[in-house]
């Protein structure tokens, strides 16, 4: 298979980036492909679009057989590719996550524009682990695999970079969560040749914005932020507040809505991986993904703001 071909057959899009010279809204938005990111390292993804919200699944789809659990679910995964919707990620370390996927993408039929995320996860052979995974998925290939909470990554990372260079993977990456092992990732961000990172990114938990999300921008490297809500804990902590009427003045309508908006402005990020069991919920996600955007005043004012709650 051909690089060309690669591209086509695991990159379903990218966001493309609009022409120099949009201006700004008066609210403090930007038209939303305004701050696309184009990823041009080997032309990776450079005309392609992706997105700017995905799909999680930690806790959320670890339903186990439960008939009801796994309707819900592909309720969810259904309203997320009917909103135009494409990525969505898993991991073997969330319980039943990727054949609740599976069973829904064989519920609902796999569509055409699917970006399918998964990890590796094991101190033993990554190859039967990704055979599981993907039999789980009910997939030939991923669209992207990354090592997961950097486990075992100087083993793990040349196998799928193998796997990649043999046509059998679109691209390749790692992740990391709460914070953890930044200078670790930096580094292989520095030294390796990777696609994609994963790591949490939202408004309390800000210190990627240091190094790690300036250096993805330099070499090129598409980023997924994870844990957008912490987990539920941050949006359980804002409702406890109103929006205040300068929120509501630039068009935010709820807190997810805030929250979600804030990251994704991030000229660095890529897409946000909200997870969720409510496709009321799933619906509000991906409508934040397609509206304006905080510019750079807005996003000091909103990060102010929840420094000061």
């Amino acid at each position: 298979m051909t690089e060309d071909m690669a591209k086509r057959k695991f990159l379903p899009s990218r966001r493309s980036v609009l022409a120099a010279g949009v201006g700004l809204l008066t609210a403090g938005l930007l038209p939303h492909q305004a701050i696309a990111q184009e990823l041009v390292r080997r032309g990776v993804g450079a005309d392609m679009d992706l997105p700017a919200i995905g799909l999680g699944s930690w806790i959320t789809f670890n339903v186990g057989r439960d008939a009801e659990g796994l309707a819900r679910s592909a309720a969810v995964i259904k309203a997320f590719f009917e909103a135009g919707g494409r990525l969505v990620d898993s991991s073997p370390m969330y319980g039943s996550a990727q054949a609740t996927i599976g069973h829904a993408l064989r519920t609902l039929g796999t569509p055409g524009a699917l970006f399918a995320a998964d990890k590796v996860w094991t101190n033993d052979d990554a190859g039967s682990q990704i055979a599981e995974s993907a039999r789980y998925w009910g997939l030939e290939h991923f669209s992207l695999l990354q090592v997961h909470n950097l486990l075992e990554w100087e083993r793990h990372l040349p196998v799928l970079t193998a796997m990649k260079a043999r046509g059998e993977l679109g691209y390749v990456g790692v992740t990391t969560s709460h914070g953890r092992r930044h200078r670790e990732l930096e580094t292989i961000m520095t030294r390796h040749d990777i696609d994609f990172i994963q790591l949490t990114y939202n408004l309390a938990d800000r210190e990627a914005e240091r190094r790690i999300l300036p250096l993805a921008r330099e070499r090129g490297i598409a980023v997924i932020a994870n844990r957008p809500y912490q987990g539920g804990r941050l949006i359980r902590r804002l409702k406890q507040e109103r929006l205040p009427d300068w929120a509501l003045g630039a068009g935010f309508e709820t807190w997810p809505d805030f929250a979600l908006r804030f990251i994704i402005s991030h000229p660095a990020l890529t897409c946000a991986i909200p997870a969720t069991t409510q496709v009321a919920h799933v619906r509000e996600n991906m409508a934040a993904g397609s509206g304006p955007v905080p510019d750079e005043a807005l996003r000091r004012r909103m990060a102010a703001y929840i420094e000061d709650l």
